[in-house]
């Protein structure tokens, strides 16, 4: 039960943060910022306003998990990987938004 409450305060956090989103807030490595900055650019001028809520939320989210894993000298190798392999991912996803980075 405090789990679930728990993730259910993130998700209202995350939500809040979401509306304004934050690519400018650089995650330090380059693939991922330049990632960042393609999926705010496609959900703010592409994604239509009903859809935007849910897209701005993952976005955050993500931003927030690569900004930690920077800060983790463990971590952070393995990130660019990561970045880009999301952002292919995310790519094909969003095409039906008629976005293209």
């Amino acid at each position: 039960m405090k789990q679930t409450i728990f993730c259910l305060g993130l998700a209202l956090a995350a939500f809040s943060i979401g509306s304004d989103l934050r690519a400018a807030d650089k995650v330090g490595v380059a693939a991922c910022d330049e990632f960042l900055t393609k999926y705010e650019a496609c959900i703010t001028s592409k994604v239509p306003a009903p859809q935007q809520s849910a897209l701005k939320t993952q976005f955050e989210q993500t931003r927030n998990a690569w900004a930690e894993m920077a800060k983790n000298a463990s971590t952070k190798p393995a990130l660019e990987s990561s970045c880009k392999t999301t952002g292919e991912q995310m790519k094909t996803a969003l095409q039906a938004y008629g976005c293209s980075f």
